[in-house]
Order: structure tokens, then sequence, then C-alpha cells
């Protein structure tokens, strides 16, 4: 099992949560992204660039993700196909995403996609919060342990 990592928009906080646990649990953490990204040497640390363009990067964490690998990202349509390839999927403030509430922030994003075509300023997330943080180091071990 492996964990991939929508890495465009994944916090640096969040990133470095990863890289100890990749050390730690000696598991593979591939970030992929359109852009190079640095990252400490490690066998079990990986980036991936893809080619610039629209979720071209989430198309590949979809073709290479596999039943039981973790997936790290904030893009609800990502997560949602991610989960039907039965991997778990989890945004970095910490949410696993369920087969419930996948359907519940589909819903929501498109919601606020047609509030924003409309001219209505919707603003954006809150800063990632200590809370947030801690949340998101729990379900990782969750998971890890679940894996063993």
């Amino acid at each position: 099992m492996a964990i991939w990592v929508d890495a465009d928009a994944c916090p640096k906080v969040i990133k470095e949560v990863l890289f100890r646990a990749a050390e730690r649990e000696q598991v593979n953490v591939t970030l992929v992204a359109n852009q190079s990204l640095h990252v400490p040497p490690s066998r079990f640390i990986r980036t991936l660039r893809v080619a610039a363009g629209f979720d071209v990067a989430d198309n590949e964490i979809v073709r290479r993700a596999a039943a039981g690998d973790l997936v790290i990202t904030g893009d609800i349509p990502l997560a949602a196909e991610v989960m039907e390839k039965g991997a778990v999927a989890l945004n970095p403030r910490g949410e696993r995403y369920s087969e419930a509430t996948i359907r519940e922030r589909l819903t929501l994003r498109d919601f606020m996609d047609t509030m924003r075509a409309s001219g209505v300023q919707t603003g954006g997330p809150p800063a990632l919060s200590q809370r947030d943080r801690q949340q998101f180091a729990n379900e990782l071990e969750k998971w890890l342990r679940q894996r063993s």
C-alpha cells in the first residue's frame, strides 16, 4: 500500500508530517504535481512531475492509485474517483471521506461553483489550524495502523 499526494495544493506542514511518517513506517509516499518539488532524500519519498494542465495530476493519481492506498487531496472529484477504486481519501484538514460525506461534498462543491459563476464572492477556506494538523496526523496514524 502506498500514499499518493495531490501535491500542488497540499500545505507544506502536511507534507512534513507525511515525510516523517514515510521514514518511520517505511511506506512509499509519492507527491504528484505539475511543478518540481523539493523533498528530503529518502528511499520512501518520491515526486512525480506531470505536464501542466487541467486535472493532469488528478488523472495520474487516479490511474496509479490502487485499492487500500491512501490519497491525500482536498479535491472532491479526485477523492470520489479514488474511492471508487477502493482507495482511502483524506484531506489535508484530516477529514477522511466516506461514501456519505463525499456525496455531500460534491453537492456543496457544485452549489459553490454555481454561486461563483453568478458573481457571488464566496472567499476561500480558512487557514490550516493546529487542530486541523492534529486531526490529519491522527487520521494518517489510523490508516497506517490499519494497513499492518
